[in-house]
C-alpha cells in the first residue's frame, strides 16, 4: 500500500514538473518575439552619389566648397553643408539629411520620399507658441522657424540691388551677398541688424507675407514672444 502511494505521488510530481516546463517555454517564446519585434530598426536616410554630387555644384556656386564634384563625403564638403545648413535655419551636421536636401531643392528618390523629416534636423529658434498636453497637464512649447520664399528672397535682392546694397543676381538664396546687404538696410533702417530676411525686415521692405507667415507672426504677437 505504501509502495503504491509513493508511485502515485512520483507522477504527480513528474507531471508537474513536464507542464511547469512547458509554461516556462511558451514564455521564453513570446517574449522573443515581442523583443524582435520591438528592436526592429528605423530606415537610415542615405544620400545617394549623385545627390552629394549635385550638392557639391551648389556649395561651390555658393563659395562654401572649393574642391571637385566627386560625389563622395570628405571634411570640405562636411564643413560646406554646415555652412549651408547654418545659413538656413537647420542644424549645423553636416550630413546630407532630407531637409537639407529639401533646402537645396534636390529632388528625393522614391524610398527616400517614405523617410519623413526629422525634427532635429532643424535648428534651435525662440518658441514662438505653445500647446498644452491633456494628459502630462503640462504646457509645451511649439518651435516655429521663419523662413523666407524664394521670391520674396529674390525680390528683396531685386530692392537692394535698387539701393546699391548688393551687386550679385537674383538667386532666390540667402548667400553672403546677400546677407552683407540685408544687415546694410535693416542698420539704415531701424532694424535689428541679422542679415536674415525676417518677418520685419520683409515688411519694412514692403514685401508681402505669406499667409503662413502671417499666422506665425500673429502666434508670436499673442505669446509675447
Amino acid at each position: 500500500m505504501t509502495r503504491k502511494i509513493f508511485l502515485l505521488l512520483s507522477l504527480s510530481l513528474l507531471l508537474t514538473i513536464v507542464g511547469l516546463g512547458q509554461g516556462t517555454s511558451t514564455g521564453t517564446t513570446n517574449k522573443a518575439s515581442a523583443s524582435a519585434q520591438t528592436t526592429k530598426k528605423a530606415p537610415v536616410f542615405r544620400p545617394t552619389k549623385d545627390q552629394i554630387i549635385q550638392v557639391q555644384l551648389k556649395l561651390k556656386e555658393q563659395q562654401l566648397y572649393s574642391g571637385d564634384a566627386t560625389g563622395k563625403y570628405n571634411d570640405p564638403t562636411r564643413a560646406g553643408i554646415k555652412g549651408f545648413q547654418k545659413d538656413n535655419g537647420l542644424k549645423e551636421t553636416g550630413t546630407l539629411n532630407r531637409a537639407t536636401l529639401e533646402k537645396f531643392g534636390i529632388d528625393l528618390t522614391a524610398s527616400q520620399k517614405l523617410i519623413p523629416v526629422s525634427e532635429s534636423s532643424f535648428a534651435s529658434a525662440e518658441p514662438t507658441s505653445k500647446t498644452s498636453s491633456a494628459k502630462a497637464g503640462t504646457t509645451k512649447t511649439k518651435t516655429v522657424i521663419f523662413r523666407a520664399t524664394v521670391d520674396q528672397i529674390k525680390s528683396a535682392q531685386r530692392m537692394l540691388k535698387e539701393k546699391a546694397m548688393y551687386s550679385g543676381e537674383e538667386t532666390g538664396k540667402l548667400n553672403n551677398d546677400t546677407r552683407a546687404g540685408l544687415k546694410k538696410f535693416q542698420d539704415e533702417n531701424g532694424v535689428k541688424v541679422t542679415g536674415t530676411l525676417n518677418a520685419v525686415t520683409l515688411e519694412k521692405m514692403g514685401i508681402p507675407l505669406t499667409d503662413k507667415q502671417k499666422a506665425d507672426a500673429a502666434a508670436t504677437a499673442k505669446t509675447g514672444n
